[in-house]
């Protein structure tokens, strides 16, 4: 009863659900501060989640034997988190609780990424994956091309506008950050108007402000419409199209089908 019971996945899973939400509720402040000890009674479910776990393990491991065990990655993978795992119960201890040693209690934070284990009960999961895998393949050159994209305009904007605003330019890896940022179309348009400002703040003339305003603005039109409205629309086409690509897999079977049957009917009346 015990073992059926440990090793039937649906049952892991929903105790892997319980413990994320345990783990869930320990970071809420309220309940940290709360007065009746709602922090310690959580905390304390939350290790008797660890121990149940290697239990899980340890039955698995006598049930399937150490070669077929480790034969599944997903085995492997809930082995290792349980591992990670184990070194948080020392908080438990007195001698650990009396002593900073708090910081073991991020180890519970790796058995949240058990979760991913939802996903193998997910409808046409490997299909998922394959689109996934072939969606990066093929969007891998296109990523790199943006990277070396953003590298070069973070390096003309860090030089041209380095001085003017230096929060923003100051140096190539901080104007990368706001580069990527551009190219996502996030608040772009409030960039060029803190440029203005510092620079006007920095004693421009009249006449010069205003050519420089307006080079500045059309500098950083480009910049959206080159790395955000076509860079990043361009990887987005092709790894939705990757991703997609299964779903006429079907029809394409349907109608290659049809064009051999087409085929032979032709050669039939020929004769």
């Amino acid at each position: 009863m015990l073992k059926r019971f440990f090793l039937s996945e649906r049952n892991m899973l929903t105790a892997i659900l319980l413990n994320s939400i345990i783990i869930f509720l320990l970071y809420f402040p309220q309940i940290e501060e709360s007065e009746h000890g709602l922090y310690v009674i959580f905390e304390n479910i939350d290790h008797l989640f660890v121990v149940f776990f290697l239990i899980e393990a340890i039955i698995k491991l006598k049930a399937l034997g150490t070669k077929q065990y480790f034969a599944s990655r997903w085995n492997v993978f809930d082995f290792v988190i349980v591992l990670l795992s184990i070194p948080s119960l020392l908080t438990f201890v007195p001698f650990f609780v009396n002593h900073n040693f708090s910081f073991l209690k991020v180890l519970r934070l790796f058995r949240m990424i058990r979760l991913i284990k939802v996903m193998s009960f997910i409808p046409r999961m490997e299909s998922i994956m394959a689109g996934l895998g072939r969606a990066i393949k093929a969007s891998v050159f296109v990523i790199i091309a943006l990277v070396f994209l953003n590298f070069i305009i973070a390096l003309f904007t860090c030089h041209f506008y380095g001085d003017i605003l230096p929060d923003y330019f100051g140096d190539p890896l901080i104007s990368s950050y706001y580069i990527f940022q551009m190219f996502t179309v996030e608040g772009w348009n409030e960039i060029p108007a803190l440029v203005a400002e510092a620079a006007n703040e920095q004693g421009i003339e009249d006449m010069n402000m205003a050519l420089f305003a307006g080079a500045t603005r059309f500098y950083f039109i480009l910049v959206v419409l080159i790395g955000g409205i076509f860079g990043m629309s361009l990887a987005n086409a092709i790894f939705v199209d990757e991703m997609t690509m299964d779903n006429n897999k079907e029809l394409e079977d349907k109608i290659d089908l049809l064009i051999r049957k087409i085929d032979s009917i032709e050669e039939k009346v020929s004769k």
